[in-house]
This record gives structure tokens, C-alpha cells and sequence, in this order.
């Protein structure tokens, strides 16, 4: 997803170029706050149509006229595809002649954001890092989703009125906010594959109940979470064998193995092939249960 800002806070169009669930997030607190959202769902897949017709935005027939009519484009797309995005963003800006503030809000790392900067900077195309912390913003939940910025350029972006969510300038630096994102997520999607494996495993021996109970001492409140970030990560885990694989690259430039990741972007690419994989996130029960978990999840499609 791709997003610009205008000069004038009050005026401002955000382009949101795959408006999925967190880009339908972001455009509703961006509108909130008073700006204008656009996008376009031209290529993109029947649920991504659904949440964007569901979302703030005025839809527009092409790339091109998302940033043409765009102050400030902002992607958040897999991590695969971000590099792609961008070259997009950078094509459309040159058929258009627009110069939009490009925020690329993607799971990737440092090394990825030069790759993205440098794909902008072509065609003249700034670029701000971002990442996201949290799900998609919800400005009624009370509690924000954080998004870190960096760049020369960060403090525009943070400056946009956006109930839901909470903006963060981290430096001058691209690169900065992404590597956060790399740490934290190696931490929250990290432990969420153990926890997977560690259920999955207990449940081939019958032991689920006595595993949860036990992890309760130090983790009071896992019982009540287990499922559903289970199940989430799960209809997730193709997005995430990408992020697990920026995350290695990037503990292997600071000087540490990368093979932990790595083998977690195989956890993840597994989890994929499950039927719960399937199912998309906004579809899953809100009662759901560690036994309703384990039915959906526990028989692999891999062949």
C-alpha cells in the first residue's frame, strides 16, 4: 500500500495503493483526521476489493490516477512485493509528472529500504521509512497502532491528523524505522511460531491442556489469547515466510546468525499450507477456542 501527503494538512490526499485490511486501517484514521483517501483496486484480488469498498476511499480506475491525485503515496504490501510497488509508484510518477512523498510502511529491512529509496530517487521521488506496530488503527478502540518514521522528510508525515493512530519520528536516517520493525516483529512473530509448534506438537501427544496450564505460570494470560493469535498468525503465514526472511538478512548485516529466521520462514511457509490458511483474517470467529484451533490447523496440506 502506497501513500502521499500534500503540502496543506487540511487538503491532504493519501494514496493507498493495495487497500487491504491495514491500508482500509490507515485510510480510516487519515480520514478521520480530515484528509482525503484514494486508491485503486485494479489487479487486486477479490477480498482486497471487498475491504476497499468497504473503506473510506474514492476509488480510481489506475496506478496512474492514485498518483496523480495524491500529496502523499504510502505501501504496505508484503515484503516480496515492495520493491515492485515502488518501481510502480516511480513509473506512474513519471507518466503522471506527479512528485508525491512516498512512505513505504512495509515489514522489510534496512538494506530493502535502500533498494526502494534508490528505485524512487530515479524519478525523483522521495522517501519516507515507516513500519507498523499493531493491527490495523481502529480510532474508536482507544488504543492506537504505532507507526515509526524516518527519513528527512518523517516529520510531515507524523504531522497529519490521524486519530488511531500514533506516529513516531525515529531520525533523518531511512532505514531507522524499518530496523525496528525487523526487532520487533522478530520477537512478536518469533515466539508466536514456537508457541505454534510447541501446540501443534502438544497435541500430537495429547498433552495441549497440560502445555497451556503450565505456560500460564509465566504467561497469565496466554489461555485466553492462545487461539486467536494462533489462528491469526495463521491465516497470515504466507505474508510472513517474506518477513521472516528480511528479518535474517537483517541479523546477518549486524554480525548474527540468520539461520534462526530462516528456518522460522520455514515454520511459516508450512503453517501456509494448512486449511486454516485459507481463511482470511476478518473471517475468523471471535469465540474461537484452542480445540477449534487444533481442528482447523491441525492437518497439513503439504503433500
Amino acid at each position: 500500500m502506497l501513500l502521499a501527503v500534500m503540502d496543506d494538512v487540511h487538503m491532504t490526499t493519501i494514496g493507498i495503493v493495495s487497500p487491504g485490511a491495514m491500508g482500509s486501517g490507515l485510510a480510516r484514521a487519515y480520514v478521520a483526521g480530515g484528509c482525503r483517501a484514494v486508491a485503486t483496486v485494479a489487479g487486486r484480488s477479490d477480498r482486497s476489493r471487498r475491504l476497499a469498498e468497504a473503506g473510506p476511499f474514492e476509488l480510481l480506475p489506475d496506478l496512474d490516477a492514485v498518483v496523480r491525485s495524491a500529496q502523499i503515496v504510502l505501501s504496505v504490501v508484503p515484503p516480496a512485493e515492495a520493491a515492485t510497488v515502488a518501481a510502480s509508484v516511480a513509473q506512474a510518477a513519471a507518466r503522471t509528472g506527479s512528485r508525491p512523498l512516498v512512505v513505504d510502511a512495509n515489514a522489510i529491512s534496512p538494506d530493502s529500504v535502500e533498494r526502494v529509496r534508490a528505485l524512487l530517487a530515479a524519478e525523483g521521488l522521495s522517501l519516507v521509512d515507516g513500519s507498523i506496530s499493531g493491527g490495523p488503527p481502529t480510532p474508536e478502540s482507544g488504543v492506537p497502532t504505532r507507526l515509526y518514521l524516518s527519513g528527512a522528510r518523517a516529520q510531515e508525515v507524523a504531522d497529519l491528523p490521524s486519530p488511531g493512530l500514533d506516529a513516531r519520528v525515529l531520525g533523518a536516517e531511512p532505514g531507522t524505522a524499518s530496523a525496528l520493525k525487523m526487532c520487533t516483529a522478530s520477537y512478536y512473530k518469533g515466539t508466536t511460531a514456537l508457541l505454534a509448534h510447541a501446540v501443534l506438537t502438544a497435541e500430537r501427544h495429547g498433552v495441549v491442556e497440560e502445555l497451556l496450564d503450565d505456560l500460564s505460570e509465566s504467561f497469565p494470560h496466554l489461555g485466553e489469547r492462545a487461539a486467536r493469535s494462533l489462528a491469526m498468525a495463521v491465516t497470515k503465514s504466507a505474508r510472513f515466510v517474506g518477513e521472516m526472511r528480511e528479518i535474517a538478512a537483517t541479523q546477518g548485516a549486524a554480525g548474527l546468525p540468520p539461520d534462526l529466521f530462516e528456518a522460522l520462514a520455514l515454520v511459516y511457509d508450512e503453517l501456509s499450507r494448512r486449511p486454516l490458511a485459507q481463511t482470511a483474517p476478518e473471517d475468523l470467529p471471535t469465540d474461537l477456542t484452542v480445540a477449534d484451533f487444533l481442528k482447523r490447523a491441525a492437518s497439513s496440506g503439504v503433500s
